[in-house]
């Protein structure tokens, strides 16, 4: 047998303390009274041996327990409260922080501070109760060394309906401190075997009813019901008048009466879990297969897909586009034969699935599912291969760094016969197969390998692939794996049967009393394989990777199911390590990475209760914070502050942001210190909503003068007029470029740089790995970060669609331009022509086709002529940019006001890309031989190259070297860059530039400078 690591725990940790003590600071000073025994139901018969009901002590008046929560509420900054609600208390603790170890250890405390006696642990699932069960076992000597030695697990017990009368005796009648765990299901029923009579008309319900048992709500949004309705769940607890109602989750759905928080932001931020990092997996689609994804549900009503879209002389890209019934997706993919005929059927619904008729077929997506399921088999062994290698990886650094952590690995698959198949002659499964394929050949690979290498006494046995990996499922009582009939589909564990409760229950029971074991080296399993329905039945700190073998990845992108792996590691003698470089977890999905992030933001956000309209504490404590309000004073004035916003309408009771929130700027303090720093707290208030995403608080702010950039007033004078009218009539003209090249020459060029690039091509099926971390930003919104991606390739064969020669001519032809028989030459010399029948391959030749005769014609004989009555627009060509005033307030902005009293600048502003853009026009600003200048906007003014459109940066009327206002330069600034840093593309468009004013006007020069005083060189003013 492996040896058992014994769990350390550390009884001073702050944040724990502080949600007990947070507790236990509820009662004191509370009034109390010992009733002792009681007995009131006179249909009950009592046997011989049996005593009277033991009432927990009562409280009598209830107005201290008031004054307490909300002193203790003010001490952890929480919102206060006005009145008890039914004595419930919410307790948040994130997952993975000792939720369990808080409420055991709060009871303790409550029972040895104040006397309470009897309590009632109520859990909404079997596998939450196995939890709690294994925690109160492993804390047994711990607790035993903080409270004389008292043995908790000598006084609580599990409350079994086929021995009930153990509840009698145990927790009814007992003076002692009694603790009883209880699924809901036990008793939220009429027809529960405790709710009804026994042959001696003994009602336990009854009993319990009368000894006002505390109850502790484990996971209580599980029991919640809806607003409007409670569940028969809680009105089964509030049936038995409990003396007060603890509730422990870290994804409550309401708050009553809040006493602690922890949240993700908090558990984050100061390395109380581990760090969530995201690697999702998914094979790119061949650009000719009419590709699909639906994407989301957008809140004007229109579906978002993405498929494959085309431009002239472009490649093939995958791009999204907003769609409605009647749509055709040919027509939005820039007409690519593979969706001729495919067009959207109806409206979308966010309750239905998009439907896209294909001739006689219809394609039916749910959002984030595409219509590409080839490959499936390839991704799920890249995902088990980079699982795998992750492992490895995650394993070697932790014990070079010095830990002795034992990793362990999690794959979730979502049917039992893809590990375990008993039609197979080996009896593996799909997924088993792939797993010990691929296991066995990365451990022997030297870059693998070395952790085995260099840890020889660790690992004994890591080369016995059945020993390091096993599956847990839900198994029968013949101790046979069984699947769990429409687990996904459910919502609620209830609603299961009892038989596959049963199932279940036993599943759970083997891996939890292997809990203990698999953080041992002695212990060789490192790998475990779990069904769906043990996702919250267990959960191991050690759980550095967890890899969901799915076809849709969105199945595990769950607060819930990822908390399983968020606890802090611990190394092989108990002790939890908060290193914040080791303590992070792998999430390897199926899935494509922005609809995975999507819906994991959207999950921890939802459990955390975020709302972009809600004024929480954390946005009022903030906003007085920054608006200077003393800190001492900061509580107190925040529920003054909450208060006033609800007064003047600004948010409702539940502190959601009102229609009425634009008028914020409007209202007025009636407190002092609100009074006296009151603009401050406006704009601060509204910039904290703003940053949370709230759309009922307007961005333009009503008070400020809007900012408006146009020409400066003196450009109407007649001289500037005069100035600005020879400019726009050089700028105005626009002129065609031609250029002959040596067909010849181009075409052996194009065959040679082809055939050397296909030389070592294979048509191979492209598979993207991208990876991103989570965070939280400062308004406590989880959040990923934008993926980066990593490129693998797998050979591919038979999966491209056959083109004839024709149809690969004409491609290329309208990508390209140049003449049918060019092409064909240039194809005739290719030594591998039948890669060209994968579209990637045709795209990368066209584009290098079209590169080359790009190339060519720069180096050729490039002449510029005018286009007689083809010209610019004026306000086109000095289009100005649009300002706002947090530009102006922003210096990163890098937006320059002009003055008019220099009477040289265009415009009244300008917003530039760069800080040498910026100087320059300072230079130009202040030069006092400059009699008109303005930044050209990009795409206003354009100048035709065969590197494509070019946009100069400047146009500028200086006086010359002998004082005569006749030049007009055209200055293109490549800041603090020589002539000789220049790339051949740019001196192309610099020499194309110069041409193009040639043809324009002899008067107009055309100058390159790196900074404003090689522009003065150049022009002979220096």
């Amino acid at each position: 047998m492996s040896n058992r690591i014994t769990f350390q725990f550390d009884d001073k940790l702050d944040y724990q303390e502080k949600a007990i003590n947070s507790v236990v600071d509820l009662f004191k000073g509370v009034s109390r009274q010992d009733e002792g025994t009681i007995y009131r139901n006179i249909h009950r018969i009592k046997m011989l041996h049996e005593g009277d009901p033991v009432r927990n002590p009562q409280i009598i008046k209830e107005a201290r327990l008031l004054n307490n929560l909300r002193d203790v509420q003010l001490k952890n900054k929480l919102m206060l409260d006005n009145e008890l609600k039914d004595r419930n208390f919410t307790i948040e603790m994130e997952t993975g922080t000792g939720k369990t170890y808080v409420y055991l250890r709060t009871i303790l405390e409550l029972n040895k501070i104040y006397g309470f006696i009897k309590f009632m642990i109520v859990v909404p699932s079997i596998a939450i109760r196995k939890g709690v069960e294994k925690s109160i076992d492993m804390l047994q000597e711990h607790f035993k060394s903080l409270y004389d030695g008292l043995d908790i697990k000598n006084h609580a017990f599990v409350y079994d309906s086929s021995t009930p009368k153990k509840i009698s005796s145990s927790f009814v009648e007992t003076r002692d401190l009694s603790i009883v765990v209880m699924n809901i299901q036990a008793f939220n029923k009429d027809t529960n075997k405790i709710r009804q009579s026994d042959e001696y008309g003994q009602i336990l319900w009854e009993d319990i009813k009368y000894i006002s048992p505390i109850v502790i709500i484990d996971e209580p949004q599980k029991i919640e019901g809806s607003a409007k309705k409670k569940s028969a769940s809680l009105e089964a607890i509030e049936m038995i008048k409990p003396l007060f109602i603890l509730r422990y989750s870290a994804t409550h759905k309401r708050l009553f009466n809040q006493v602690y928080k922890l949240d993700s932001y908090d558990a984050y931020q100061n390395d109380l879990v581990k760090k969530i990092e995201v690697k999702t997996v998914h094979g790119t689609i061949p650009k000719d297969y009419p590709y699909v994804r639906y994407v989301e549900f957008t809140r004007d009503l229109y579906a978002r897909i993405e498929i494959f879209h085309v431009e002239q002389g472009g490649v093939i890209r995958l791009r999204q586009f907003k769609v409605r019934g009647g749509d055709s997706l040919y027509e939005c993919s820039g007409n690519l034969g593979q969706y001729k005929n495919m067009i959207v059927q109806e409206d979308p619904h966010k309750l239905k699935k998009l439907k896209i008729s294909n001739w006689d077929e219809i394609l039916e997506l749910t959002v984030g599912e595409s219509n590409i399921n080839f490959g499936e088999e390839e991704t799920i062994r890249i995902q088990i291969r980079l699982a795998i290698k992750n492992h490895l990886e995650k394993q070697y650094n932790i014990l070079k760094k010095g830990y002795k952590i034992k990793v362990l690995t999690l794959f979730f698959i979502n049917a039992v016969n893809k590990y375990r198949d008993s039609g197979a002659a080996d009896g593996r499964g799909e997924y088993l197969k792939i797993f010990d394929e691929e296991y066995t050949k990365i451990i022997a690979d030297p870059k693998w390998n070395k952790v085995f290498n260099e840890y020889p006494e660790l690992f004994k046995q890591y080369q016995d692939v059945q020993k390091v990996r096993e599956g847990y499922f839900a198994i029968d009582k013949h101790k046979k794996a069984v699947e769990i009939e429409n687990w996904d589909s459910i919502m609620d564990e209830q609603k299961l049967k009892a038989k596959s409760q049963e199932d279940i229950d036993r599943g759970i029971e083997l891996i939890l009393e292997k809990k203990d074991e698999l953080i041992s080296f002695d212990e060789p399993l490192t790998f475990i394989f779990s069904h769906s329905a043990l996702r919250e039945g267990w959960d191991n700190p050690n759980v550095f990777t967890m890899c969901t073998l799915k076809k849709s990845g969105s199945d595990i992108a769950k607060k819930q199911e990822i908390g399983r792996g968020l606890r802090l590691p611990v190394d092989i003698n108990g002790n939890r390590i908060k290193d914040s470089e080791v303590a992070e977890l792998t999430i390897v999905a199926n899935d494509h990475y922005d609809h995975f992030a999507a819906a994991l933001q959207q999950d921890f956000n939802d459990h955390s209760g975020f709302n972009k309209d809600e004024v929480t504490i954390d946005v009022i404590y903030s906003t007085l914070t920054e608006a200077g309000v003393p800190e001492n004073k900061v509580m107190e004035v925040a529920e003054v502050f909450r208060n006033e916003l609800i007064q003047c309408k600004i948010t409702n009771k539940e502190g959601l942001l009102t229609k009425e929130a634009k008028q914020i700027e409007n209202i007025n303090f009636n407190n002092e210190t609100l009074q006296e720093h009151s603009k401050m707290i406006k704009a601060k208030f509204i910039d904290a909503m703003r940053k949370k995403g709230t759309k009922k608080i307007p961005i333009k702010n009503g008070d400020e003068e809007p900012v408006v950039n146009g020409k400066n007033s003196y450009i109407s004078e007649e001289y500037f007029k005069k100035l600005l009218k020879e400019l726009s009539a050089r700028m105005s003209k626009r002129t065609m470029y031609q250029v002959n090249i040596d067909s010849a020459a181009f075409i052996k060029a194009c065959v040679l740089e082809l055939n050397e690039k296909l030389k070592y091509r294979n048509i191979k099926h492209e598979y993207v790995i991208e990876s991103g971390k989570a965070d939280f930003d400062e308004l406590r919104k989880f959040k990923m970060s934008e993926a980066s991606a990593q490129k693998m390739f797998e050979e591919l064969e038979g999966m491209d669609t056959r083109k004839s020669e024709f149809e690969i001519i004409n491609y290329i032809m309208y990508h390209t331009m140049l003449p049918r028989l060019a092409i064909y030459k240039i194809i005739s010399g290719l030594e591998k022509k039948n890669l060209l029948q994968n579209q990637d391959i045709l795209d990368q030749v066209t584009q290098g086709i079209k590169a080359k005769h790009t190339e060519f014609m720069a180096d050729g004989d490039i002449k510029y002529e005018v286009i007689d009555g083809y010209v610019f627009e004026e306000s086109t060509i000095f289009e100005t940019e649009q300002i706002d005033r947090a530009m102006l307030d922003d210096v990163s902005n890098l937006v320059f006001k002009t003055n008019a009293n220099n009477r040289r600048a265009v415009n009244m502003y300008y917003k530039f890309d760069s800080k040498g853009e910026l100087e320059f026009a300072k230079r130009l600003e202040s030069d006092e031989e400059v009699l008109l200048y303005t930044k050209l906007k990009k795409g206003g003014f354009v100048i035709d190259t065969p590197y494509g459109a070019y946009s100069p940066d400047w146009a500028v009327i200086r006086k010359g070297s002998e004082g005569i206002a006749r030049l007009f330069f055209i200055v293109e600034t490549k800041i603090d860059k020589d002539e000789k840093d220049l790339s051949g593309v740019e001196k192309t468009k610099i020499k194309c530039g110069k041409l193009h004013f040639k043809a324009v006007a002899d008067d107009v020069e055309f100058k390159q400078a790196r900074n404003y005083d090689d522009f003065l060189e150049k022009i002979g003013a220096k």
